[in-house]
């Protein structure tokens, strides 16, 4: 298997761990029931001290997902230019892809349910930032399938993302190393079948 790179971050910094504690809280309890000073709490500092990096509960969960979503894109077109061909920038692509869903499940279910309570001008960086990722995919497999418009390549895009973001609802159900193929698998199928109409 080709070794790509993942969405990940350098550790040690506050900010960061305030970040990871937010996406575990907020995925578990909600973003309206998580208080600041819950927030201080598991990173063992004071609420108001939180205020050091964020200006307050919607900054942070802003940054969370600006975060992700920038990494998730940067990722991408790291990945597709480095591919040889397109087959090969597919199957990089669906391995990030995995190793987030399988590795950050906090945040896909944050992202899912409290982007509504993101400040608009920052949803809309991170909604810009989600339709580049989305058209890196989108550029990969119109090399593969020349054919097929543009619109349903992109449909077939979200549908897959779907498939692989189930992943909170699974989680631990299967160890890392069968849910990895499971998904590589049924994310091509389901690529192959969106594209074809088969």
């Amino acid at each position: 298997m080709t070794t790509v790179p993942t969405p990940t971050r350098d550790r040690g910094s506050r900010r960061i761990e305030i970040l990871d504690a937010a996406a575990t809280l907020f995925a578990a309890r909600g973003f309206h029931g998580v208080s600041i000073e819950e927030l201080g709490a598991a990173v063992g500092v004071s609420g108001p001290a939180l205020y050091r990096h964020f200006s307050g509960k919607e900054a942070l969960l802003a940054a969370l997902l600006l975060d992700i979503s920038s990494r998730l894109r940067a990722s991408a077109a790291e990945v597709v230019t480095a591919a040889h061909d397109p087959s090969q920038a597919l199957d990089a692509l669906l391995d990030m892809q995995i190793t987030f869903a399988i590795e950050q499940p906090a945040l896909i279910t944050v992202h899912d349910r409290e982007l509504g309570n993101v400040p608009e001008p920052e949803r809309r960086q991170i909604r810009r930032l989600q339709r580049l990722y989305l058209e890196e995919w989108v550029t990969v497999l119109s090399e593969l399938y020349p054919a097929c418009p543009p619109a349903r390549l992109r449909a077939a895009t979200h549908a897959a993302f779907g498939l692989l973001n189930s992943t909170p609802h699974s989680a631990g159900e299967l160890p890392s190393s069968a849910m990895r193929p499971l998904l590589r698998a049924m994310g091509r199928a389901a690529l192959h079948a969106g594209v074809n109409g088969s």
